[in-house]
């Protein structure tokens, strides 16, 4: 392992960057060396540390500005310009990042950003400490960045770093050959017959709805955040390393206001000791992500992330270890060129392993498939029901597809779930306000143009540039959506607007990314919540909202109440790290349906 990755995040940070910040005051000493020898000039010695003291914002100014003319000059041979810069009166924009951070910790998400594109346009750039950051919620250019011009982006090497110490090098952290590598491990595992067999899925709904009902009959709401993130980790780790990890056996919450409420998680079970550290990883990781390539300067003497993933680690290194050993005591690992087909009852661990039996390789592949298999459908999951019990009329439109197809009790088939397009509309209208991945971001791995746009010159993107962008954003643009774009409306997805707004322009609507690196499980997503919410409406005829369940601190502000679109409609603050999710929870009460009422003893 080379030196420098046995560091702090801090100091490896300091010492990469000592040699260049070095060079300016080091050019000032031999000036006056030389001075001193051949010119015998001798310049008084406070004068030379005073000079060699200014030399370095001197000489930083000096490289940002003619870095500024390159870029420049390249874009007007080209014909294009830069995109327009978001002034800020302080230095490196540091007002700005203070700015950005306190919004994405206190404030309605993407708000500030929306208000940056409200004076900006749609594309623009804040150059955080004197780096590029190309924001955009344009489709053509996130198509540009995911599909047509897939070759000049990349995670990059800054996105590596900021998120290496929870994704190591899996799918969603690594570029290049070992992405194609992970890729094509991963690719044969969600084919269609693997992800419609819903045995996985009924197991633990089953075992969910069973505990919901127990809770509400003591009188209490359920946070059903919680209950759709146990009983997601659970379908996800028995489908990933075929291993129950019985998420769903240490006990819901009680609300806030319960005398209950201290004693009734168990702390210690394995599962809620995984999800607390891995949910504090993935907050730090976003902190990251938000102050650029200087996040090392925040964790000086310590990776933050990193005694977080040692509890992360101590419940998944146990399971890949009895899996490598059983692949070991069994003979020889296969040796696949490419894609292998997936033999029957093997689970993704089983099927990696034929791949590799390097523990850190598996590792980090299962931590990113688990990430996307347990948060992103979770998320997805508790904002449908939180819709639901928001609009009653979109609620009882749903459940009566469902047993109209379905029935009052009949476990859901994949042609079942084909067939009902209004619920295949509230998911995607869920996805579309509440996307479960909101901001994203690509590097450009060479000089980049970008088609003009309304009469306007090409954007150049210098290489090596930041290029996030958000769907949740580009989701509620009323240019692409329509004048009621911020309002939840399933039938979008099956009308006139279908037509007039989504057919011409498919990559406005973009929930699991586009191009090459399309989410592999977009369609195992779609049949898990389908599957969660057909089971519940058979059980419950209606869901209400308890606000007064919500931990004061994650109930929307009085003062957004005024605010357009859903800032001034959600009930809950956004929180928004890795993916989405509701701050709090999202606690509700539910009428059960009266032919299930003794399921429960």
């Amino acid at each position: 392992m080379p030196v420098l990755d046995t560091l702090s995040p801090g100091v490896k940070y300091t010492l990469q960057r000592l040699p260049n910040t070095l060079v300016a005051p080091a050019l000032v000493l031999l000036s006056d060396i030389l001075a001193r020898n051949h010119l015998n000039i001798f310049l008084p010695t406070w004068a030379v540390i005073v000079a060699a003291g200014l030399s370095l914002p001197v000489g930083w100014l000096v490289r940002v500005k003619y870095r500024d003319w390159v870029d420049s000059r390249d874009a007007a041979a080209l014909g294009a310009v830069i995109p327009p810069v978001v002034y800020d009166p302080w230095p490196g924009s540091l007002s700005l990042l203070r700015t950005i951070v306190d919004d994405f910790e206190n404030g309605y998400a993407g708000d500030l950003f929306l208000k940056m594109s409200e004076k900006y346009g749609n594309t623009w750039n804040f150059k955080i400490l004197w780096e590029n950051r190309f924001f955009t919620t344009e489709p053509e250019y996130i198509k540009a960045m995911l599909a047509t011009q897939f070759d000049g982006f990349e995670k990059g090497p800054v996105f590596h770093e900021q998120v290496n110490t929870i994704l190591g090098t899996g799918v969603f952290n690594s570029d290049g050959e070992m992405w194609k590598f992970h890729r094509a491990m991963t690719r044969p595992f969600f084919s269609k017959d693997r992800i419609s067999h819903f045995d996985i899925f009924d197991r633990h709904a089953s075992n969910a709805l069973h505990q919901l009902k127990a809770r509400l009959r003591e009188g209490y709401p359920v946070n059903i955040q919680d209950l759709a993130s146990r009983f997601t980790m659970g379908s996800a780790t028995e489908f990933l390393f075929a291993h129950d990890v019985h998420s769903l056996a240490a006990g819901l919450p009680y609300p806030h206001y319960s005398p209950l409420a201290e004693s009734s998680e168990n702390l210690d079970h394995s599962a809620n000791k995984f999800s607390r550290a891995f949910d504090e990883a993935q907050r730090i990781t976003s902190l990251r992500s938000r102050r650029g390539s200087a996040w090392p300067l925040q964790e000086f003497w310590s990776d933050k992330v990193k005694e977080h993933m040692v509890v992360v680690n101590s419940f998944i290194t146990p399971i890949l270890a009895a899996a490598v050993r059983k692949k070991r005591e069994l003979g020889e690992q296969e040796k696949p060129a490419g894609d292998r087909e997936v033999k029957d009852g093997e689970s993704l661990l089983d099927h990696l392993i034929n791949y590799t039996d390097d523990e850190t390789v598996l590792r980090d592949e299962i931590l990113n498939i688990l990430l996307a298999g347990r948060d992103t459908t979770s998320n997805t999951i508790t904002y449908a029901i939180y819709m639901l019990a928001e609009y009653p009329d979109v609620l009882q439109r749903l459940r009566q597809e469902i047993l109209e197809k379905v029935g009052e009790s009949r476990r859901p088939t994949y042609e079942d779930m084909r067939d009902m397009k209004y619920l295949r509309a509230v998911i995607n209208e869920t996805l579309r306000l509440y996307p479960a991945v909101p901001f994203n971001i690509r590097t450009t791995s060479r000089p980049v143009v970008l088609p003009a746009k309304n009469g306007g010159k090409p954007f150049y993107l210098p290489a090596h540039s930041k290029m996030p962008y958000s769907v949740f954003l580009m989701h509620r643009r009323k240019d692409l959506w329509g004048p009621d774009a911020d309002v939840f409306d399933p039938d979008r997805f099956l009308d006139d607007r279908v037509r007039k707004y989504i057919t011409p322009n498919p990559f406005i609507f973009l929930p699991f990314n586009a191009g090459p690196r399309i989410c592999l499980g977009q369609q195992f997503a779609y049949h898990e919540t389908s599957f969660f919410l057909v089971r519940l409406l058979q059980q419950f005829s209606s869901i209400s909202h308890v606000l007064e369940a919500q931990p004061p601190s994650s109930r929307s502000p009085p003062e957004w109440k005024n605010a357009p679109g859903t800032m001034g409609t959600d009930k809950v603050r956004i929180k928004s790290y890795l993916t989405m999710s509701m701050m709090g929870g999202c606690w509700v009460t539910m009428e059960e349906v009266g032919s299930f009422v003794d399921d429960v003893v």
